[in-house]
C-alpha cells in the first residue's frame, strides 16, 4: 500500500460506517420501523448523511487524491486502490459543491419521504404525495445546477447527470436509441401474442394461497437459488427491495398476497439475484468504495438473470414444481406443469410494473423514463403527472389506472429520490439476456436445471460478476464474458423466439 492511500484508509473507514449506520435505518424504515418513527429518525439520518459527505470531501482527503492523480502516485496502487481512488474522484465530483446544509435537508426529506408516499399509495391519491414529490424534485434540480460548475457536468443535460449515478456508460442519446428498438420489436409482437394468449389458463395464481405457506416455500426457495441466510436475512415490506451493509450482512424484502401467488414468487427470486452480486463481493474489497455492484444496470441483470431466464424456464420449475405443489396440493394437484409453465409465461398488458411479463415489462420502464426526462428536460408540472401517466399507459399498453395507487404511486423510487434508476431495468434485462445467451453456448443450462443443480451457473457469474464490485464497469465485464460490449440484439431476439 503506497503512504499516500494508506493516509486515505482511516476517512474511508469512517465513511464506511456511516453508510453502514445509513444502510441499517433504511432497512428499519421499510421493514420494521413505527409508523411514528419518522420525524425523529429523520433527524438522525440527517446528522449522519452529513457526517458522510464531510468526511468523503475533507480538504485533507482532496489533497491526497489530487498528488494521486500524478502519474507517478498512481503508478504504485494496486488494481483495487487504483479503482477505489477512481470512484472516490466521482463520489468528490458528486458532493463537493452540494452545501453541508442543503444535503443533510435533503436526506431528512427522503427520510421522511417513504411513509408518505405509502400512506398516499394506500389512499390512491396522488395529491397526498406530490408536495413531497415536488420538493425532492426541486432539491434534484438544485444539486444538478451546483454539480454543473464543477468537473466533467458542466457540458451534460441535467437527466444525463442522473442517468450517470446509476449507469455512467448510458445516457439519453443512447437511452433513446435502445427504447426505440423495444417499442419497434416488442409493441407489433405483443398485439400478435395477445390474440394468442386468451387460451392461456392462469386462473390457479389468483386462488386463495395461505400467507405463512407462501412465506415457508419463499424462504426454501431463496436458499435453493443462492441466497445464503448465514450472510443475510429476508424481511417484508410494502415494496420488496434489496440492501447491504457489506458481503456478510445482506438483507432483502419481500411481499405477498393471498390471491397472487407469483407475485411474492419471482419477488423472491429477483431479489435473491441482487443479493448473490452482493454476497459474492470479493471480501478484500467489501467495506471499501469499491465493494459493491459496479451499476445499478449490471445489479438489476443479475435479478432479471434469475428471475426470467432461469426463473421462467420449464427446466427451472421441472425441479421445483413439486415441491411447490406439496406446499399447496389443493391448489396446484390438478394443475400441470406445463399449464404452471403457460400461466407464469403468459404475456399480456397490466397496470402494475413488478407484476408484468417478460414482454411488457421493458414497456413500463419506458413509460417512466419518459417521463423524468420530461420532468428534467421539459419542466412539466407535478400536478400533471398522473394525468400524463395515464395517458402513456393508454398509449403503450392500452390500459388506465383506476385509481393513483396502481397508476403514478405503485413505484417507491421517486419518494427515495432515484430518478435516472428505472431505465437500468430495461438495461439490466437486455444484459441479463446477453450473459444468457453467451452461457448456453458455453454450458448445459438446461440440463443443469433440471437437474436442481444451479451451483456452476452461480460459481460462473461469482468469477466473472459478482466478485469485482466497481473494479471492473459494466461493459468491461460484458467484454470480458461474450467478448463485446452491450449489444441490445440478444434481447431482443431473446424476446421474439420466446413469445413468437
Amino acid at each position: 500500500m503506497s503512504q499516500i492511500f494508506e493516509k486515505l484508509v482511516p476517512y474511508m473507514n469512517q465513511a464506511m460506517a456511516f453508510q453502514a449506520a445509513l444502510t441499517l435505518f433504511e432497512w428499519d424504515q421499510e421493514t420494521l420501523a413505527p409508523a411514528l418513527a419518522d420525524e425523529y429518525t429523520a433527524n438522525v439520518i440527517g446528522e449522519i448523511s452529513q457526517a458522510y459527505q464531510k468526511i468523503m470531501i475533507d480538504e485533507q482527503v482532496k489533497k491526497l487524491l489530487e498528488k494521486l492523480k500524478e502519474e507517478k502516485n498512481f503508478s504504485e496502487l494496486t488494481e483495487n486502490e487504483k479503482a477505489i481512488v477512481k470512484e472516490w474522484n466521482i463520489i468528490v465530483e458528486q458532493l463537493d459543491s452540494i452545501p453541508e446544509k442543503e444535503y443533510s435537508e435533503y436526506a431528512r426529506l427522503q427520510a421522511k419521504a417513504g411513509n408518505i408516499w405509502e400512506k398516499a399509495k394506500e389512499e390512491g391519491d396522488f395529491s397526498k404525495f406530490a408536495p413531497c414529490l415536488e420538493e425532492i424534485i426541486n432539491y434534484k434540480k438544485k444539486f444538478i445546477s451546483y454539480r454543473r460548475k464543477k468537473g466533467s457536468y458542466k457540458k451534460k443535460k441535467d437527466y444525463d447527470i442522473l442517468l450517470g449515478d446509476y449507469e455512467p456508460e448510458f445516457n439519453m442519446e443512447k437511452l433513446d436509441k435502445f427504447f426505440h428498438e423495444v417499442k419497434q420489436e416488442i409493441i407489433p409482437l405483443l398485439k400478435k401474442v395477445e390474440k394468442k394468449n386468451t387460451e392461456i389458463d392462469k386462473s390457479f395464481n389468483h386462488q386463495s394461497y395461505e400467507i405463512n405457506k407462501q412465506r415457508e416455500f419463499c424462504q426454501w426457495l431463496a436458499a435453493y437459488v443462492g441466497f445464503d441466510f448465514s450472510k443475510g436475512v429476508i424481511g417484508e415490506s410494502a415494496h420488496p427491495f434489496s440492501t447491504n451493509l457489506h458481503n456478510h450482512d445482506v438483507r432483502i424484502s419481500n411481499h405477498f398476497y393471498e390471491n397472487n401467488l407469483e407475485s411474492a414468487i419471482f419477488s423472491i427470486i429477483h431479489e435473491t439475484g441482487h443479493a448473490m452480486y452482493e454476497q459474492g463481493i470479493d471480501s478484500d474489497i467489501t467495506l471499501t468504495l469499491i465493494g459493491t455492484g459496479t451499476s445499478m444496470a449490471m445489479h438489476e441483470s443479475q435479478s432479471r438473470f434469475f428471475e426470467n431466464m432461469i426463473g421462467r424456464s420449464e427446466s427451472f420449475w421441472t425441479y421445483v414444481y413439486p415441491k411447490l405443489q406439496k406446499t399447496f396440493p389443493d391448489n396446484l394437484r390438478d394443475v400441470s406443469l406445463e399449464q404452471f409453465i403457460s400461466g407464469i409465461n403468459k404475456a399480456e398488458p397490466g397496470l402494475i410494473r413488478t407484476e408484468a411479463d417478460e414482454l411488457t415489462y421493458s414497456l413500463h420502464v419506458l413509460i417512466r423514463y419518459e417521463i423524468e426526462k420530461m420532468i428534467f428536460q421539459e419542466d412539466v408540472k407535478i400536478k400533471d403527472l398522473p394525468k400524463i401517466w395515464n395517458e402513456k399507459y393508454k398509449e403503450y399498453l392500452g390500459l388506465v389506472p383506476s385509481h393513483d395507487g396502481e397508476g403514478i404511486l405503485q413505484d417507491i423510487h421517486w419518494a427515495c429520490g432515484d430518478f435516472g434508476y428505472f431505465p437500468s431495468y430495461a438495461i439490466g434485462s437486455a444484459v441479463s439476456a446477453q450473459i444468457y445467451h453467451h452461457l448456453e453456448k458455453i454450458m448445459p443450462v438446461n440440463q443443469y436445471l433440471e437437474e436442481g443443480n444451479l451451483l456452476p451457473i452461480r460459481e460462473f457469474l461469482k468469477e466473472h460478476v459478482y466478485q469485482h464490485g466497481k473494479r471492473k464497469s459494466t461493459n468491461e465485464i460484458l467484454l470480458d464474458i461474450t467478448g463485446e460490449e452491450f449489444n441490445s440484439f440478444y434481447y431482443i431476439e431473446y424476446l421474439k423466439q420466446k413469445f413468437q
